[in-house]
């Protein structure tokens, strides 16, 4: 092992580092062609996130490419309900789908073998580890348990969660189970990850946006914050960074209410709001995802207008959601380059 710091670490640690490092969500996706050549090879998209050969051949590819700060494991949020016998399958031009959840079954769940289901997934992460330049982070993750339950709930992935709320406000008490479960085994998989070599984890809550302030302290903070409790109970040094998207003004407290180490802004967060919420601890973010598609000057704006306003604290550069299959590869080559070569 060298002596290079790995500096997405040091951010998580509450320190600023110039130029900020930098790496985007989905950075291994479909914008690369590389990764439509290995993803043909796989077969199904969840062979592709079951087979290490294949899981770690994409996770580096954007390594090998472009020279992130961090590689986050090839997977998939939906992994733990697959594990839980939830039949998912992903159908192209319809997304991910499964076999709704109820009641009955909500009240029956037990953690009967999801860490030995997810075994190829951590042994993923371990040869990551073994593989990745020394000065590389690798970032574990999981879904929130709000947003593996809306897809359980439904059965597929909707445009404002109607099914989950409505289940909630219909079920309280199985609702409630559902997400305490979900919060148990994902903590379980999360600390499984860090054993496996992750540096810090992330935790997805892609449909935070959709909550009322009452339900979204109940059903995306609590949720979260009992996932991290759990891990740091396990492994006292966990680093944590929470994602939780369309927020908004819930974000004030969300690291707190959360313990999150750092907190993930999406791009409709506005900088000066973002601006108070680094005044508390580490934010990552938040490119228009849209910014990496159309390139140019709209590209340059987007990036000096963050690195201006939250470069001078402590930043995880990334984008506001994932980036697209539309993007030009060139053009994260361009944004790359333009967050390395930022001077304060």
């Amino acid at each position: 092992m060298t002596g290079t710091p790995r500096r997405i670490l040091s951010v998580l640690e509450g320190k600023t580092v110039s130029p900020p490092p930098i790496w985007l969500m989905r950075q291994a996706g479909r914008y690369l062609p590389e990764y439509r050549e290995t993803r043909a090879k796989a077969g199904g998209f969840l062979d592709l996130c079951y087979t290490p050969d294949f899981a770690v051949e994409v996770t580096l590819q954007p390594i090998r490419r472009y020279g992130f700060d961090a590689a986050i494991l090839f997977s998939d949020i939906l992994v733990i309900p697959d594990a839980l016998k939830r039949n998912v399958r992903f159908v192209q031009g319809e997304g991910p789908q499964m076999d709704p959840i109820d009641v009955s079954e909500i009240l029956a769940l037990k953690d009967d073998g999801v860490l030995p289901h997810l075994q190829p997934v951590l042994e993923t992460v371990r040869r990551l580890r073994a593989t990745l330049p020394q000065e590389t982070t690798l970032l574990g993750f999981c879904g929130a348990p709000w947003t593996v339950a809306t897809y359980m709930i439904a059965g597929h992935g909707t445009s404002d969660q109607a099914p989950a709320r409505l289940f909630a406000y219909r079920h309280p008490e199985a609702f409630e189970k559902l997400l305490s479960f979900l919060a148990e085994v994902s903590a379980q998989y999360l600390i499984a990850q860090i054993d496996a070599g992750a540096d810090a984890v992330q935790i997805f809550d892609s449909w935070a946006g959709v909550l009322g302030e009452t339900e979204f302290d109940a059903f995306a903070a609590k949720p979260v914050a009992r996932m991290i409790e759990i891990v740091r109970q396990a492994r006292p040094g966990a680093k944590v960074i929470a994602f939780a998207k369309g927020a908004g003004l819930n974000l004030k407290t969300y690291r707190q209410k959360t313990g999150a180490d750092a907190i993930g802004l999406d791009w409709s967060v506005p900088l000066s709001f973002a601006q108070e919420l680094q005044k508390d601890g580490p934010v990552q973010g938040n490119l228009d995802p849209m910014r990496v598609v159309a390139g140019g000057k709209s590209l340059d704006d987007g990036i000096d207008a963050i690195l201006q306003v939250l470069g001078q604290g402590p930043l995880i550069f990334n984008l506001g959601h994932g980036i697209t299959p539309e993007a030009d590869p060139d053009n994260v080559t361009r944004l790359i380059e333009r967050v390395r070569g930022w001077t304060p």
